[in-house]
C-alpha cells in the first residue's frame, strides 16, 4: 500500500535520462551538446541576418528559408531547457504540466517543419515552372498565408495531445527513456488502454508527416518533367542546382524521422542506446545542418557571408 502511494506520487513529475551507459553527471557530455546548441543559433542567426540586410535575397525562396531558420531555432529551444539540465546541472526530474508543455513544442515545431519543407517544394515548382510570374503568384501576402496555415494546421492536430495525455492514469514507473518529453514516450508509462493515444498519434503522422513527404515527392516529379522540357542542359542543370539545397534539407529531416519511426515500432529488442541516439539526431541534427547545407549549397547566400567575414576582418 505504501509503495502504491510513492507511486502515484511520483506522477506529478517524471524522471528523464541521459544517454544510457554514460552517467548523468558527466560534464563533458554537456560540452558537444552546448556545442550543438550554439552551432544552432549561430547557423540559423547569420541565415537570418544576411537574408534581413541582403536586399537581393528578398525573396520568396529566402522568406521560406528564413521561416525554416525560425522553425529550426524554436525546435532546438524547445529540447534546450531538459536536456542541458541534465548534463549540465544533473537536473533530471521534470513536473508533469512542463513535461507536456515541451511535448506540445517538440511536436508542434516538428509538424511545422515538415510543414515549411512542404511550402518551400512549392516555392521550387513554381519558380522553375513559371519562372517569368514566380514574384507575382509567391506574393508576401501569398507566403504570409502559408505561413499562417503551416502554423495553424500544426497547432490543431497537436493540441489534443496534452488533454490525452492528461486523462490517462500513471500507475507504474516514472522513468522517461529520452532526455525530453516526447508523446509516444510518456504514453507507454500509462496503467490504462492507450489505444486512443496510439490510433490518434498515428492518424496525425499520416495527415502531416506522411501527406507532407508525398507531396514533397510529387512536387520533384513535376519539377523533374519540366526540366526534361528544357531545351538546353547547361539551363536544366542550373534549375536543379536550385532544388540540391532543398532536397538536402528534406533528407536531413525525413530520414532520422523515418529511422526512428521504424526503431519504435520494430526495435523493441534494440539497445536502448540506439533508441537514444536515433531520437537525438532527428530533433539535434537539422537544426544544425540546414543552415550550413544552405550556406555551402546557395551561392548568394555563400557569397553574402563570406563578404560580412572579409568586412569585419577589414574593421578589425
Amino acid at each position: 500500500m505504501k509503495n502504491l502511494t510513492a507511486s502515484h506520487a511520483n506522477h506529478h513529475s517524471f524522471i528523464l535520462t541521459g544517454i544510457p551507459g554514460i552517467p548523468d553527471k558527466s560534464p563533458w557530455m554537456a560540452f558537444p551538446l552546448g556545442f550543438l546548441y550554439t552551432l544552432t543559433l549561430l547557423g540559423n542567426g547569420t541565415i537570418l541576418a544576411v537574408i534581413k540586410v541582403d536586399q537581393s535575397l528578398h525573396q520568396p525562396m529566402y522568406y521560406f528559408l528564413s521561416i525554416l531558420a525560425l522553425t529550426d531555432v524554436s525546435l532546438s529551444m524547445s529540447t534546450l531547457p531538459s536536456m542541458l539540465g541534465i548534463f549540465w546541472f544533473s537536473v533530471s526530474e521534470i513536473a508533469f504540466d512542463a513535461c507536456i508543455t515541451q511535448m506540445f513544442f517538440i511536436h508542434g515545431f516538428g509538424v511545422v517543419e515538415s510543414g515549411v519543407l512542404l511550402s518551400m517544394a512549392f516555392d521550387r515548382f513554381v519558380a522553375i515552372r513559371d519562372p517569368l510570374h514566380y514574384a507575382s503568384i509567391l506574393t508576401h501576402g501569398v507566403i504570409a498565408k502559408i505561413g499562417i496555415a503551416v502554423l495553424i494546421r500544426a497547432f490543431c492536430v497537436v493540441f489534443p495531445v496534452p488533454f490525452l495525455i492528461k486523462r490517462l492514469p500513471f500507475c507504474h514507473s516514472n522513468v522517461l527513456s529520452h532526455s525530453y518529453c516526447l508523446h509516444q514516450d510518456v504514453m507507454r508509462l500509462a496503467c490504462a488502454s492507450t489505444r486512443v493515444n496510439s490510433l490518434y498519434g498515428l492518424i496525425v503522422v499520416i495527415l502531416t508527416l506522411g501527406l507532407d513527404a508525398l507531396m514533397i515527392l510529387f512536387s520533384y516529379v513535376l519539377i523533374l518533367k519540366t526540366v526534361l522540357g528544357i531545351a538546353s542542359r547547361a539551363e536544366r542543370l542550373k534549375a536543379l542546382n536550385t532544388c540540391l539545397s532543398h532536397i538536402c534539407a528534406v533528407l536531413i529531416f525525413y530520414v532520422p524521422l523515418i529511422g526512428v519511426t521504424m526503431i519504435h515500432r520494430f526495435g523493441k529488442y534494440l539497445s536502448p542506446v540506439v533508441h537514444m541516439l536515433m531520437a537525438n539526431i532527428y530533433l539535434l541534427l537539422p537544426p544544425v545542418l540546414n543552415p550550413i547545407v544552405y550556406s555551402v549549397k546557395t551561392k548568394q547566400i555563400r557569397k553574402r557571408i563570406i563578404q560580412m567575414f572579409q568586412l569585419r576582418k577589414d574593421s578589425a
